[in-house]
């Protein structure tokens, strides 16, 4: 059976649907959604708030894409209640007119998380959750198979460095890698063949109410995981002192561990960086492959490889295939980019780009930059995402950015939440133990950067900090 009869997404859509807008198109997820369906035939289109370069990007491969919340900017073809279907990301408001516009007129209406999970019913889909670490987990896995004889296809929560895009596509197989995201629960709506667990540090709070309420949800989506398939979970989270239960896994279903420098099920040791190249040893239940070598030398991306090759060889990829896909594994955009560039002094600095925007991740990365740049002096440029995350982890973001040599904050981005009183970037400030601190307007910060002595600058954030990013890349 072809690829293209697994993936028909014939569960959702009737014969009449001809025609699919995306609220929220913008979104790393819900383009992933737009170009899939695209490229099986159907007419897309979608608003979003803001232009960038992936909206850009949608636009110029014929899905057109507006900024206009009035439902007038509605193209006319998706004003057709009987022939169209609209899809919503949680992070646009219901009272968004275009989203109050297709309610009034009895549209078919479903969230993000409804159609990717319909859509990989009919698949083994290979899923990749966690606090931490899913994006890069799931694109390794993804180059991993997409190299192999195995295949796949991909629905990626960042832009994959080696190809350019957050979806890949192949009539070959009937795997399907996704991100499974926590965020409103959505990966409840997935039916993982296979799922690796990263780690389940409380966040999303403003979702959840509490951490129990946040583990919880994790133990209701191992009990997702068909009788037959796997579980490959972090070996830190289970055990006696550990508070994840997964005992709701099917019986059916296999469990195994995996860990870096310590015994599990798949796990690596041997690290040893040479030359600026990271090589490690990878031992599964049964061999093991000695010398692999990381292709973005990142500490951090050893944990991610040890998972992503799990699952991959479960599945089938060879030794070889493992060895020349891990060296060849280019990085995900925004996942701790490494670059050169230089100052307006002609100084020579490193730049380091991070999607970093939980206390867990900003430890793990400078940990990681320290590891790499030992002897020289690090600032951090931070964006707090969300008030009532920036509320719930002050004290955690505090420690973690107290780790570096000098501070420097950008107002919160809000995303989708009203300000909150008392919450703001000079509340964290005042709690950064750091010699040099300040807050800096984001237009500001790149053009005073430029002109000071800094010898590694890493950008950290889930908002829009990725501009300052581009800025002091770009301006010189």
């Amino acid at each position: 059976m072809s690829n293209e009869q697994h993936i028909k997404p014939n569960l959702l859509l009737t014969h009449a649907i001809t025609n699919i807008y995306f609220l929220g198109i913008g979104g790393i997820g819900m383009s992933a959604l737009a170009r899939f369906f695209h490229a099986k035939g159907y007419q897309c289109a979608g608003y979003d708030h803001t232009e960038t370069a992936l909206t850009q990007e949608l636009h110029a491969e014929g899905i057109a894409v507006n900024y206009n919340d009035s439902h007038t900017a509605i193209p006319e073809r998706f004003q057709d209640q009987q022939r169209t279907l609209v899809v919503y990301t949680p992070a646009v408001p219901q009272t968004l007119p275009q989203y109050q516009f297709f309610k009034q007129h009895h549209f078919a209406i479903h969230k993000r998380a409804e159609v990717l999970g319909m859509i990989t019913q009919r698949m083994k889909a290979l899923c990749v959750a966690g606090t931490h670490g899913k994006t890069t987990t799931s694109t390794i896995l993804a180059h991993i198979l997409y190299q192999s004889e195995i295949g796949c296809n991909a629905f990626l929560g960042g832009v994959s460095n080696n190809y350019r895009t957050n979806l890949l596509l192949t009539d070959k197989s009937n795997y399907v890698v996704v991100e499974a995201d926590e965020f409103d629960r959505s990966f409840h709506q997935l039916t993982p063949y296979m799922s690796v667990i990263t780690s389940i540090d409380p966040d999303h709070l403003d979702i959840y109410g509490s951490e129990e309420a946040y583990k919880a949800s994790f133990e209701h989506y191992i009990s997702l995981i068909q009788p037959g398939g796997a579980l490959i979970i972090k070996q830190d989270l289970i055990g006696p002192r550990a508070s994840l239960d997964v005992q709701q896994l099917s019986p059916q279903a296999r469990l195994y561990t995996y860990a870096v420098n310590e015994h599990a099920d798949f796990y690596a040791d041997n690290v040893c960086v040479e030359d600026g190249k990271m090589f490690f040893d990878f031992h599964t239940p049964t061999t093991t492959i000695e010398r692999l070598r990381l292709g973005v030398p990142v500490h951090i991306n050893i944990e991610n490889s040890v998972a992503a090759m799990a699952i991959a060889w479960l599945n089938g990829v060879t030794p070889n295939e493992l060895r020349t896909a891990l060296a060849s594994y280019a990085g995900v955009y925004r996942r701790f980019n490494i670059f050169e560039c230089k100052a307006q002094n002609a100084e020579s600095r490193t730049l380091i780009d991070d999607y970093a925007h939980h206390p867990a991740e900003i430890n793990a990365s400078i940990a990681s930059i320290r590891l790499l740049y030992p002897h020289k002096r690090l600032t951090g440029v931070f964006q707090p995402h969300l008030y009532t995350r920036t509320r719930d982890f002050a004290d955690e973001f505090a420690q973690a950015l107290s780790a570096l040599d000098e501070v420097i904050l950008l107002p919160i981005y809000p995303a989708r939440e009203l300000p909150i009183e008392g919450v703001d970037s000079q509340m964290l400030l005042r709690k950064i133990n750091c010699e040099k601190k300040r807050i800096i307007p984001k237009e500001e910060v790149a053009q005073i950067l430029l002109a000071e002595k800094h010898e590694v600058i890493i950008t950290l954030g889930a908002g829009d900090i990725s501009q300052v990013a581009e800025q002091l890349r770009n301006q010189h």
